[in-house]
């Protein structure tokens, strides 16, 4: 037995002055309108108007946005806090309009999951992070890799398949980045496919901890590795009293849990120094550095490589507006 959902944009064919071919437009924005929404039926204003044609706009430049050669990478490091050895980078999609410049990640993302467009996008990230990857391992760096992966996609067979035979050709460990409540959709599909992840050897992180319905039940059914502590916890590290308890608490669980922590968003010496006091593994923010383009990455990379005190912050440029 099937079972439809039908969601339903609706023009009024009494609105003044209304062409048959503008009432179909005004339509096509209700219905993006009640998706955006979760709703049944949306009626067309002219109060939405002008966001949701901006946003069906963009959703219409999308769909060409990797044919067109627009969409790039940049690497964010990820610093050992014991080390200060950059062995890791979190692989991020940036998209540069032909008219509109560089389009933020959080502006995109959802229109490309909500569109189905996500999974293109997904498998083009994957397979230019392993290009660079191998690149960057030809000039003597090898680290780990993490990519982004939609809850979207994480209980789809065909993807997790596809995914298992792409990883095999990297030249270095590759990780998959989910949020807390991506299996929330489909949690038997996605649970299984995680699996096969880790399995296959691919680490296994936990992005935006905290950001969500944290659950303990999640902690124990997902099978991973690494844990990402977001960053809205770390920015009140010196300024608040409750954020440096759930911290040290976090780092606590997550290393009986035998998992490995990340802090996002270190942005001060004085939140590295405490994160390094309450053992947390991993670091990446504006601290350290911004998110790279490959060649600046591998100039990053080098410059760590040379520097003559091993126990320094390696160091870049403040970040420009657009990037993590």
């Amino acid at each position: 037995m099937l079972q439809l959902t039908v969601t339903i944009g609706f023009a009024g064919s009494d609105e003044s002055g209304a062409s048959e071919a503008a009432l179909i437009e005004h339509a096509e924005l209700a219905l993006a309108r009640a998706q955006d929404l979760h709703a049944k039926l949306t009626l067309f204003s002219m109060q939405d108007h002008a966001d949701l044609s901006d946003r069906l706009a963009l959703m219409r430049d999308l769909r060409g946005a990797l044919a067109q050669d627009q969409m790039f990478l940049c690497y964010q490091p990820k610093l050992r806090a014991r080390t200060n050895h950059v062995d890791g980078v979190e692989a991020l999609l940036r998209w540069r309009h032909s008219e509109r410049g560089v389009i933020p990640p959080d502006q995109f993302i959802p229109l490309a999951e909500e569109t189905g467009q996500i999974r293109a996008l997904t498998e083009w990230v994957l397979e230019q992070a392993l290009r660079d990857q191998a690149h960057l391992r030809d000039a003597g760096h090898e680290i780990s890799f993490s990519i982004n992966i939609s809850g979207r996609l994480l209980a789809e067979q065909s993807f997790a398949d596809w995914a298992l035979a792409t990883v095999r050709k990297a030249h270095g460990r590759i990780a998959f980045e989910v949020t807390e409540t991506a299996v929330i959709d489909d949690p038997d599909g996605a649970l299984r496919n995680l699996r096969a992840f880790a399995d296959a050897g691919i680490w296994i992180a936990i992005d935006d901890y905290g950001s969500g319905l944290s659950s303990l039940a999640y902690l124990k059914a997902l099978p991973a590795n690494e844990l990402k502590i977001d960053k809205m916890f770390i920015s009140g590290l010196t300024s608040s009293h409750r954020d440096p308890l759930l911290v040290r608490s976090t780092i606590e669980l997550a290393h009986a849990l035998e998992m490995e922590v990340t802090a996002e968003g270190v942005e001060t010496p004085a939140a590295l120094a405490l994160l390094r006091v309450m053992g947390c593994d991993i670091v990446q923010g504006f601290l350290i550095a911004r998110a790279l383009p490959i060649n600046e990455l591998e100039t990053f990379l080098t410059r760590q490589h040379h520097r003559s005190d091993p126990h320094s912050l390696p160091t870049f440029k403040r970040p420009g507006s657009f990037w993590k």
